[in-house]
């Protein structure tokens, strides 16, 4: 697949980066300035460096490892980010995965309003495509600081950038960093076309994408009517829809693999041109890969049958037979086989056999699976030469479909047509049977199944972890023992790890230590010592 490459930003840019606080990296001169902020193909430039702190799934900031914080998987191997400790609540002001995230976001912020602030200083011959590139700055810019106030609650406001003399900031008010991201995102989204089609352009942030991002945080905070009319917009815009195949088992499958790449269901993603660590993140050691994260019992007993029927409703007999074999007579819903490869499989022509007493795949051994399940989703064959170049998708019309229709619910609209009309089309497009609505006809059923539906549609793309929290649900999923496959030795459920959780503070990440002690203004999170 021939694919449209950017320039990130040139090595001149990045001469001056050199202190680590992050409201500090750079002040180039006037002189400097003058020269870079000039011609065009630097402003593009400028912007694509903006661009490239997007977080990947399997890389940056990883965002399918945010399955592993919770009840969806498991992560190992410290040198990817020390997730296990947050897990076990073990997590401090040290903690190196939120001290990543704040500085990788702040560093974009800053690149986003070092941009702003001098754009206006090049020439560009087309007014409009300038005016095009100011909202996507701006659009980045707060999609950046909705990232982080979503892990660490209130935060510093940046719109503009600072140098020593000024950098001592407080953080704002909830409402106010609240505010400030829905009035930036709402002002791009009506500035910016609903979404590009030129392919050059596809990876550019769009109105699709503003509000896309407007329901997500809208959805978090439980602003519902928000959430609601901003997917809405989205629908009514019939700029995207779900992908579908021919052969309906594949129409979910391939969104995650290179045959499906480009589609129409991709609101907003990270471009990939080159390397790419998801071979060496899920696959099976015994194809050449690494399984750094790995899929619990949780999330692979949270599907249906065929039939639409959950393993609770199938009785204990029949529950503890999909148990045991998760995939019985291929009577389980399409998304499971296109998420999780499960222990006996055939992969890449090796058979997986994580509970004999040798071999590459065997349970807990380095490398290997700690759950005996593998990840699948973005886990393309053709990427075990490890030249992968499968883009990432943040956002997809699947999810802006499952907020609005949980809005509804929420906002007691659960008899809206709406509801079923778009819990079938996501259902349907898996092979799944339509909602027995003579059984989800209550407010608490029909919550019920759209949190399920949230779940394995939404699975390992980095989703449940914000879900859990804002359900109130965090600390009944993620307290106690984590289970995996059983193993047919013992007939017992693999166990993987003891959890530990408290909503009281770790609903809410450290501000990392340095931060602290570099900024007198800077206040800790409730309960971190």
């Amino acid at each position: 697949m021939k694919k449209i490459y950017y320039l990130v930003l040139i090595t001149t840019l990045f001469t001056f980066l050199g202190c680590e606080k992050f409201l500090t990296h750079d002040h180039p001169t006037d002189v400097y300035d003058e020269i870079w902020w000039n011609t065009e193909a630097n402003v593009t430039s400028a912007l694509n460096s903006i661009y490239a702190g997007m977080p990947d799934g399997s890389s940056g900031r990883q965002l399918m490892f945010l399955d592993a914080m919770s009840d969806n998987a498991v992560a190992r191997q410290s040198l990817r980010g020390d997730y296990e400790s947050y897990v076990k609540g073990l997590q401090g002001s040290n903690w190196a995965v939120g001290t990543g995230i704040w500085d990788d976001d702040y560093r974009d912020i800053r690149r986003s309003n070092r941009f702003l602030e001098n754009v206006d200083k090049a020439y560009l011959p087309d007014p409009e495509l300038k005016k095009q590139y100011i909202y996507e700055a701006r659009a980045l810019r707060a999609y950046y600081h909705m990232e982080l106030f979503m892990f660490f609650g209130p935060i510093a406001i940046l719109k503009q950038s600072v140098t020593p003399e000024n950098s001592y900031l407080p953080r704002n008010t909830e409402k106010e960093v609240y505010d400030f991201i829905l009035a930036e995102l709402n002002e791009c989204a009506n500035n910016l076309p609903p979404k590009f089609t030129v392919n050059a352009d596809l990876k550019r942030i769009s109105a699709g994408t503003c509000l896309g991002l407007i329901s997500k945080l809208a959805l978090y905070y439980k602003d519902y009517g928000l959430a609601k009319s901003s997917a809405k917009r989205i629908i009514d815009m019939d700029a995207y829809s779900l992908r579908k195949s021919a052969n309906v088992q594949n129409s979910y499958a391939d969104l995650f693999l290179y045959v499906g790449e480009i589609n129409s269901e991709r609101i907003f993603f990270r471009e990939v041109t080159s390397g790419g660590n998801q071979w060496l993140t899920f696959a099976p050691q015994g194809t050449g890969g690494k399984t750094v994260v790995s899929p619990t019992a949780s999330i692979v007993n949270a599907y249906e049958t065929k039939q639409g029927k959950t393993l609770e409703e199938l009785g204990p007999d029949s529950a503890a037979i999909y148990a045991r074999e998760p995939n019985y007579h291929n009577n389980r819903d399409s998304r499971m086989a296109a998420s999780i490869i499960l222990p006996g499989a055939t992969y890449t022509g090796v058979v997986l056999k994580p509970f004999e007493n040798s071999g590459l795949d065997k349970l807990g051994e380095q490398n290997s699976t700690s759950t005996g399940y593998w990840i699948n989703k973005y886990l393309d064959p053709k990427d075990k030469t490890g030249t992968r170049t499968l883009d990432f998708m943040i956002m997809r019309y699947a999810e802006v479909l499952l907020n609005y229709v949980e809005s509804l619910i929420e906002l007691d609209d659960f008899s809206n047509p709406d509801v079923i009309k778009y819990l079938n089309e996501i259902r349907n497009r898996a092979g799944m049977p339509n909602v027995n609505v003579a059984e989800y006809n209550t407010k608490e059923k029909l919550r019920e199944l759209v949190r399920r539906e949230r779940r394995v549609e939404l699975a390992f793309e980095g989703v449940r972890y914000y879900d859990i929290r804002r359900w109130g649900i965090f600390e009944q999923v993620m307290n106690g023992p984590v289970t995996g496959a059983i193993d047919p030795n013992t007939n017992q459920p693999v166990n993987v790890e003891v959890r530990s959780a408290k909503a009281n503070r770790d609903y809410l990440w450290p501000i990392p230590q340095k931060e602290l002690l570099a900024n007198p203004q800077m206040t800790q999170n409730p309960n971190y010592n």
